[in-house]
């Protein structure tokens, strides 16, 4: 301003020989008089957008520094695959071991019974109806000690005491193999449920037995099979196992009986044993590959996206209004546990046996209904569940599950007979 002032008055004050000259404005002398300042010229190209880098993008492209989500540690698959393969392949040749041995043996015994067994050996329903027999002996004889020990209670206390066990005891000969074999495996369950309820034992068992696919952990995709967090998990698990896994150890067995190239076998207990914990182990492997290389990269992409709009207050205005809490939570990747895709498994598996079969559900509706519709309705259940990005149920590992005992159903009568005939090469 001072500049300008001096440069006015100067001006004014000049006379030209011919006399007083009309006088300009200082608008009308500002364009000529006055230098004007040009803006430097881009070498952008038009219509571009480019924009300077900042320091610290300068910086890190001098330094050769990588970004945050090029840095950070990816979760490894391989040795969750590794364990599943190895603990299927040994569950699968202990379970043909321990077959072989109880067979030879029941052929053994058999043979001592009825000289009939010496012109031939004996045959599937006849060493299963021998079995059927012994435990019927053991009960009794647990009853008679039974007796013996409550002889000088009082007869009503006696009497009840020995009604229960009778009833209890006829209900559990009257079961499949399956189903008491699938009643041990829920108390299993239900000790583990019983541990997570001991506070001092609550970070034990998180670390234990939930599987977290962060954690890189391997062997809780075995031990999270037996752990459920919530009583009403636990009982609907265990109710769908008693059932659908009495089904598929029948299916075993039928397999067994009406295959003419299949060898005999006294029980089918150790078959269903080595699919339940293959099944389990494949469906939270799904889970934990899912979780690993889709939703954990999707995550660590988001978490990235949310820090440059933090930086950046113009930005972060825009995104004001946006649930940020919100988008950030369906990105959760949390630990999985239960025996839901062990159970699916089993339920695919009886679905694709037994497919004129009628389940009745435990919510509506109530009535009896196909399993194939049954089956395909909670499929379709979980497929929404996967596109809508529930959190309730671990998905995933349902159709994990879902996948394994269809592929059971196809293939897996000739890998059991595999496994059967090694060992029963290796036996002398």
């Amino acid at each position: 301003m001072l500049w300008t002032t001096l440069y006015r008055r100067s001006a004014s004050s000049l006379r030209t020989p011919l006399g007083h000259s009309n006088s300009r404005s200082l608008f009308q002398t500002f364009p000529s008089h006055f230098p004007r300042t040009v803006r430097p010229q881009s070498s952008r190209l038009p219509g571009s957008h480019d924009t300077f880098p900042s320091f610290r993008t300068q910086v890190a492209k001098t330094e050769g520094v990588s970004s945050f989500s090029a840095r950070i540690e990816k979760p490894s698959v391989r040795n969750q695959v590794q364990f599943f393969l190895g603990v299927s392949l040994l569950a699968y040749l202990g379970a043909a071991a321990l077959t072989e041995s109880e067979t030879k043996y029941w052929k053994k015994k058999l043979v001592t019974v009825s000289s009939m067994f010496q012109l031939r050996p004996p045959s599937t329903d006849e060493m299963r109806r021998a079995r059927y027999m012994e435990l019927g002996g053991h009960l009794k004889g647990t009853l008679n000690r039974l007796k013996d020990e409550t002889s000088t209670w009082p007869s009503t206390l006696r009497n009840i005491c020995l009604a229960t066990y009778v009833r209890s005891a006829q209900t559990y000969l009257d079961w499949t193999e399956g189903r008491r074999l699938c009643f041990h495996i829920a108390c299993v369950n239900a000790a583990v449920f019983l541990a997570w309820k001991v506070p001092r034992l609550r970070s034990f068992m998180w670390k234990s037995f939930a599987h977290d696919p962060l954690s890189g952990r391997a062997y809780t995709l075995l031990t999270s099979v037996f752990s459920h967090k919530s009583f009403l998990h636990l009982i609907a698990n265990n109710m769908a196992l008693c059932s659908f896994g009495s089904a598929a150890t029948t299916y075993f067995y039928f397999q067994q009986r009406n295959n003419q190239d299949a060898l005999p076998e006294a029980t089918s207990i150790w078959h269903f044993s080595a699919f339940f914990l293959s099944a389990g182990m494949f469906s939270g492997l799904v889970s934990h590959a899912v979780s690993t290389k889709i939703l954990f990269p999707r995550l660590v992409a988001r978490a990235c996206t949310q820090a440059s709009i933090r930086a950046s207050p113009a930005a972060s205005a825009i995104a004001g209004g946006t649930n940020v809490a919100t988008a950030a939570s369906k990105g959760q990747i949390l630990p999985s546990l239960g025996a839901s895709g062990a159970v699916y498994s089993a339920v695919t598996l009886s679905a694709l046996a037994f497919p004129d079969a009628e389940v009745r559900l435990l919510f509506p509706p109530f009535f009896p209904i196909p399993i194939t519709t049954g089956v395909g309705g909670i499929i379709l259940l979980d497929l929404v569940g996967v596109i809508r990005g529930w959190k309730l149920f671990d998905h995933y590992a349902h159709l994990g599950g879902a996948a394994f005992g269809a592929l059971y159903y196809y293939y897996g009568t000739s890998w059991w007979n595999f496994e059967r005939r090694l060992e029963a090469h290796s036996w002398p």
